[in-house]
């Protein structure tokens, strides 16, 4: 695609597989593969497509159906439109190569769930709409997962950047976005969908006629689908039209495209603005590496990494969201911290805890398959819910261990997760279940052995075919024990029975010290060997033909259980509501766990709010996890009289380090988790910003400068009185003249706001600010010189220690030259001419009695405001700080030493 043309939207729907077995792999009810794969399989009904969106039944081809749906056709331009597996447009109905009724896999998406170690794949949909008219700037939002039952609608009013939107849009990773039609209409963008359009490029955009964005419907599928425990929602957003408008569009294109149909009064419905919590947008957290790292994506190395330590998937999924977006509210962290406290004050409610919640499986992944009705059944929709019984058993049977845990738990938070693991309905939900599925039945790794499990998972008696269906099985696999059982005497070899979920039973032959070496030719009736390490495995006619008649039997127990099943599906979904509450128990739990976890493995000190920024001896999170010495610690101070900090130092000081540091401390108070410090204080930030630039970044050109304007641009635009802001390296893509004027002027800006900002730069005329400005403070990286006689020069050590004041190292470029092989004449040349120069540019940067005098008030009146406000000293102690500051205060008015 030629530069700056705008991309069109695409028209590929995605849904991943439900496995036979096991909810790790991340299933959703229908037909799928690995993530990036094309692949067309049979889905769903072959019935025309002629069948409206008013009747309510989508069972015809996705691209034909498009059209009834109402999208705008369009050809995606990142693709040959006649590739395989790819719709070539969206209402079309020729040159499509898909099977009717197929599905294609989601393309991966940059930054998204799947690229962060740890955390499961997920597949989130978003309806999205933008105002129009005086209302321009309302956005309204509707996301669902197709792996977790919830609903989520959200509706805002957004800057002209679209900061809030994005940064959403950036949590979530969706694989597609839904939009009206109108967004691009006649090739013209709304400047939301090209945004959009631009910066997630691996996401399918597609789009639907305006009408289907409808209120009443919306507020119609809230009042059918909501579980009866969340239903005041319907109070909460009988206002809020673009939201139920994108609610009503996305229930009705999940329906129609990816044939999800959900039960009545099953859904977990929320409603989030963006509100009480802290915005991040997508480039810091790339800079920061909160998720993934710069250089190697599939590594640990990120703030994830540091503090994820959870045992579910829900757990990890919460701990992802709550690094991306912090809570913003002080009730909230601070009841979090009590209970990390408790849990590290108190060991074996610790070790309980840990223990139990491992156990569980993905129960959001679990509800969304109970909730999911198929539109057609079949043999994998049969042995799904199977599965998903059995794990349901096992879920349920977690529950009381888990209330035991919580027992003589102290923290509010910790009694209302045991108050809620009380709800009777676990139990009712169990007498239900164990009416109908055998007590012995049982969660069990191992693609056999669930496979038993789902055989036998009904009781006898219940269903007389289903009852000879399974003996027959038995007997089917009884013969091929003993089959194998006979050619292993015939032929005087160890022979072993091998399953796999591919090739069903097969034949094994190890070598081991016991069982001699492996023969050097096999009989001619054993077929299709494969040779791994020291075993051999190969399978013969009789047991391939034995083997399909095991599927033949498996595919008559699955579908005849499926009948059971489903029965006992319908009368348990009534009680289904108290699995969301613990759902969300058991990741809020796994999450604490977590960061109680992390601080056991490291000096950790709970972090205080005021309305300062204090950390005495604060170390990178991601360094004191992964260094095998502890890394240089460094205090950090900021405060409403010293809101602007400059930091100046050689390359490879330390200074993107400590910026970096900075930001993932906060984002780590935030979250609820301690902090790697001696002491913590924090003020709440309802916004981070981070322009971090590198000390490996060598090129600087035209690209890279108007990358660093684009990121100040937004910074400038976006940052309020209660914000963190992290720029580092700024206008090292233009020339010194220019850089300075361009940094002088930012600074200046940022000046005028309240916000805490930290600024590093290599511009030491930079540093002058502190005597026209009396909140800013001049902080630099110290460096050691030391004499080389080998080189007959000196060396630059580097300490990673901030000490006060602007660095002295003026040209310690010089004195990396001096080591370098570069020709002596040459270096005493560069000196010569950098001296001149600098003596040519020397100002006079000595305050004024009267500006001294004036900078020594304010430091003076704001340290007082400070002390009146978050003081915690003793009379005595409070007396000696006082005095300190007196002195000080004394200090700054006197007259600088020439």
């Amino acid at each position: 695609m030629s530069a700056g043309q705008p991309r069109q939207p695409r028209y590929n729907f995605g849904l991943l597989e439900t496995p036979s077995t096991g909810l790790s792999s991340g299933a959703v009810p229908a037909s799928t593969t690995t993530v990036g794969q094309q692949t067309s399989t049979s889905m769903g009904s072959s019935r025309s497509s002629t069948e409206g969106p008013s009747s309510g039944r989508y069972r015809g081809t996705s691209v034909t159906a498009s059209s009834t749906f109402g999208a705008t056709p369009r050809t995606s331009k990142r693709a040959p439109a006649a590739q395989p597996g790819t719709a070539r447009s969206f209402g079309s109905t020729s040159s499509s190569h898909r099977t009717p009724g197929s599905r294609r896999t989601p393309h991966s998406v940059t930054g998204a769930s799947s690229a962060t170690p740890g955390v499961p794949l997920t597949a989130n949909i978003i309806a999205l709409v933008e105002g129009r008219g005086l209302a321009r700037g309302e956005i309204g939002m509707a996301t669902i997962d197709l792996k977790r039952p919830e609903l989520v609608i959200s509706q805002f009013s957004d800057s002209q950047t679209y900061v809030k939107t994005m940064t959403k849009i950036n949590i979530l990773q969706p694989i597609e976005i839904i939009m009206p039609n109108t967004a691009c209409e006649n090739g013209n963008m709304t400047k939301l969908f090209k945004l959009i359009s631009d910066n997630f490029n691996n996401t399918n955009i597609s789009t639907v006629q305006r009408k289907y964005f409808n209120e009443t419907k919306g507020l119609q599928y809230v009042r059918q689908l909501c579980v009866p425990e969340f239903n005041s929602i319907e109070m909460e957003v009988a206002s809020k039209y673009y939201s139920l408008a994108c609610t009503a569009a996305l229930l009705k294109y999940v329906e129609f495209i990816q044939n999800v149909v959900y039960a009545p009064n099953s859904l977990k419905i929320l409603f989030r603005g963006s509100e009480q919590c802290t915005m991040i947008d997508a480039s810091t957290a790339r800079n920061l590496e909160l998720l993934q790292n710069t250089r190697d994506p599939k590594s640990q190395h990120t703030l994830f990494g540091a503090m994820n330590y959870t045992k579910t998937a829900a757990g990890a999924r919460l701990t992802r969201a709550n690094i991306l977006q912090p809570p913003c509210d002080v009730e909230t962290i601070s009841m979090r911290l009590d209970c990390v406290a408790e849990l590290t004050d108190n060991e074996e409610l610790f070790y309980n805890l840990q223990s139990v919640v491992s156990r569980f499986l993905d129960v959001d992944h679990l509800l969304s398959v109970c909730v999911q009705i198929p539109k057609q059944e079949s043999v994998k929709t049969a042995e799904s819910k199977i599965t998903n019984v059995i794990y349901l058993k096992h879920t349920l049977e977690l529950v009381e261990p888990l209330q035991a845990a919580l027992k003589d738990c102290h923290n509010q938070l910790f009694k209302a997760y045991y108050n809620t693991l009380a709800d009777p309905r676990f139990g009712l939900i169990m007498e239900k279940i164990q009416t109908v599925i055998h007590d012995d039945t049982r969660y069990q790794r191992g693609s056999l052995n669930m496979r038993t499990q789902k055989c036998f998972a009904v009781r006898p008696n219940i269903n007389g075919l289903l009852d000879v269906a399974r003996r027959t099985y038995t007997e089917i696999v009884d013969d091929i024990a003993e089959m194998i059982r006979q050619l292993g005497e015939k032929f005087n070899l160890a022979l072993r029975t091998g399953y796999n979920s591919f090739r069903g039973f097969f034949i094994q032959l190890v070598h081991g010290p016991k069982d001699g070496p492996l023969p050097d030719k096999l009989p001619d009736c054993f077929i299709k060997r494969v040779k791994v390490k020291s075993s051999l495995s190969f399978t013969t006619t009789d047991l391939i033909k034995m083997n399909d008649r095991i599927r033949e039997s498996l595919n008559e127990i699955y579908l005849m259980t499926n009948v059971v099943v489903s029965e006992l599906l319908n009368e348990v979904r009534d009680q289904i509501g108290c699995l969301y509450k613990l759902t969300e128990t058991v990741a809020t739990l796994d999450m604490l766990v977590s960061f109680a976890h992390a601080c056991t493995l490291g000096n950790y000190v709970r972090p205080d709010f005021t309305d300062t920024l204090a950390v005495k001896q604060g170390r990178h999170p991601i360094l004191d996890k992964i260094s095998m010495e502890p890394p240089v610690a460094n205090n950090t101070y900021a405060s409403e009289g010293s809101n602007f900090v400059i930091v100046t130092g050689p390359n490879m000081s330390g200074k993107s380090t400590y910026l970096k540091q900075i930001a993932l401390l906060q984002i780590m108070a935030q979250t609820g988790s301690y902090v790697p410090a001696e002491y913590g204080s924090f003020r709440l930030a309802d916004q981070i910003f981070s322009r971090i630039g590198s000390d490996d970044d060598i090129e600087t050109n035209a690209s890279t400068f108007m990358l660093e304007m684009r990121e100040v641009n937004y910074i400038v635009q976006n940052a309020t009185n209660t914000s963190l802001i992290i720029i580092d390296e700024l206008g090292r893509g233009t020339s010194n003249e220019e850089g300075v004027g361009l940094c002088h002027a930012i600074c200046e800006y940022l000046l005028s706001l309240k916000a805490f900002t930290f600024f590093a730069t290599h511009f030491l005329e930079l540093t002058s600010l502190d005597s026209l400005y009396p909140n800013v403070e001049n902080y630099h990286f110290e460096v050691l010189r030391t004499f080389s006689e080998v080189g007959n020069c000196h060396k630059i050590s580097y300490t990673h220690v901030l000490s006060k004041g602007h660095t002295q190292e003026k040209h310690y470029g010089l004195q990396l030259a001096e080591v370098s092989t570069l020709p002596s004449p040459v270096v005493q040349e560069a000196k010569r001419i950098a001296a001149q120069i600098t003596q040519q540019k020397k100002m006079n940067q000595t305050c004024s009695t009267e500006s001294r005098q004036q900078r020594a008030v304010f430091r003076l009146a704001t340290r007082l405001m400070q002390a009146a406000r978050n003081s915690r000293l003793d009379e005595d102690s409070l007396r000696e700080y006082l005095k300190s500051l007196k002195k000080q205060y004394e200090d700054d008015c006197q007259p600088v030493e020439e």
